[in-house]
């Protein structure tokens, strides 16, 4: 006897094989996943908290740890949480394996990602996703949070795709909430959508699909901020050790480019 899942629901979405503790509402995940790093003894970063739950699968590498996607989605109505604590003289670099593709939903309702970052003195975290494809007919927001001690380092990328190839491509939200030594350095938001006007207009997108940010923050690369700037690319100096740079494309390897050669 052969046992088939539902398309869309639960258990289609798990996957053959796959065990997982997150917890369903209906057609909608919540799941969670940890990542704390620490130094140890000859600089070498050890990782006593590596918790995983589907679809934030993490899998640890001699470069970085990634998150590897253990379900389709997200999909509208998820709620995912990913949490990053670095401590004092640690080093963490955290990628994804693949590009995200949002998807839309039953019920429409929005997919959410909150990433929560706390970096401690001396700590450095690099947090490099691939971007996010955000399909017809999707809502899918992005809410990090990183709160810096004096000393911290932190380089953190995101990227937003409106649409697959040929497609108008949904709405995204993004806002990104940064604090060092106790005081705000960013709040920095973005809202947009592959069918607004509005959004397509010169005061957003300017008719890009692509929209990308790459925040730096570190009293050693403060010095050696980049000062060319071009029309699909800014670059913002903050009120404190960082800058953030905001790039518009058409497609993620241009926008890629833009944002790491401005």
């Amino acid at each position: 006897m052969t046992l088939s899942a539902i398309p869309g629901s639960p258990a289609a979405r798990l996957g053959a094989g796959g065990v997982s503790d997150a917890r369903f509402a209906g057609n909608r995940v919540v799941a969670a996943a940890s990542i704390e790093a620490a130094a140890g003894p000859g600089g070498v970063t050890r990782l006593p908290v590596l918790a995983s739950q589907v679809p934030l699968v993490l899998r640890r590498t001699p470069s970085a740890v990634y998150v590897v996607g253990g379900a389709a989605g997200p999909i509208g109505g998820d709620s995912l949480s990913l949490r990053i604590t670095v401590g004092a003289g640690a080093f963490l670099r955290v990628r994804t394996a693949a590009a995200s593709i949002a998807l839309p939903g039953l019920d429409g309702l929005e997919s959410v990602l909150r990433v929560s970052v706390t970096v401690a003195a001396g700590g450095r975290l690099e947090y490099l996703p691939e971007p996010v494809v955000v399909t017809a007919g999707a809502r899918h927001a992005t809410l990090v949070s990183a709160t810096l001690c004096a000393g911290a380092s932190l380089v953190l990328r995101e990227e937003v795709l409106l649409g697959r190839h040929g497609e108008a491509g949904g709405s995204c939200r993004s806002v990104l909430r940064v604090s060092y030594a106790g005081r705000p350095l960013l709040r920095h938001s973005l809202e947009a959508s592959g069918t607004d006007p509005a959004s397509l207009g010169p005061a957003v997108l300017a008719c890009h699909r692509a929209v990308g940010t790459l925040l730096h923050v570190s009293e050693a690369e403060t010095a050696a901020i980049p000062v060319t700037a071009t029309a699909e690319a800014a670059v913002m100096p903050l009120a404190g050790p960082g800058f953030l740079v905001t790039a518009l494309a058409q497609d993620a390897v241009t926008l890629r480019r833009r944002l790491t050669t401005t």
